[in-house]
């Protein structure tokens, strides 16, 4: 699904999370995308609830970097067919609602998006780094 131009590696790095990149797999780094980006959607949440603002928009701006410039980049197109187009169709939704969310404040889509995030992330974690 990952071709030599769509670094999984490179999207993390570009996104200034600090773990151990380098020595992580493709399918490590794309479970470490998912994590940031729900960390970053709980964390809008609680902003929101506690009506901070910018702390909010802050967090769902996170969430949708990592969905983006992360997930979404990391996927090969051509090599991952009509899985690969749906997920990208997936991944752009996504943003569109989140940053719907960020403009009006509409906390239950944050909870829709950590949904779809939960689903996808679910079906990364069972599957093995052999088997791909």
């Amino acid at each position: 699904m990952f071709g030599s131009s769509h670094n999984p590696a490179n999207a993390y790095a570009q996104l200034g999370v600090e773990s151990a990149v380098r020595s992580a797999d493709a399918h490590r780094l794309i479970l470490l995308l998912f994590e940031g980006a729900q960390n970053a959607l709980l964390l809008a949440r609680l902003q929101g609830e506690q009506g901070n603002v910018s702390a909010r928009g802050s967090a769902i701006s996170k969430a949708i970097d990592i969905i983006a410039n992360g997930l979404k980049v990391s996927l090969d197109l051509k090599q991952g067919g009509e899985l690969a187009e749906r997920l990208a169709a997936l991944y752009d939704y996504m943003v569109s609602r989140l940053l719907w969310a960020s403009l009006k404040n509409d906390l239950p889509v944050l909870d829709e998006i950590s949904g779809l995030l939960e689903e996808i992330h679910g079906a990364w974690r069972e599957i093995e780094p052999g088997k791909q």
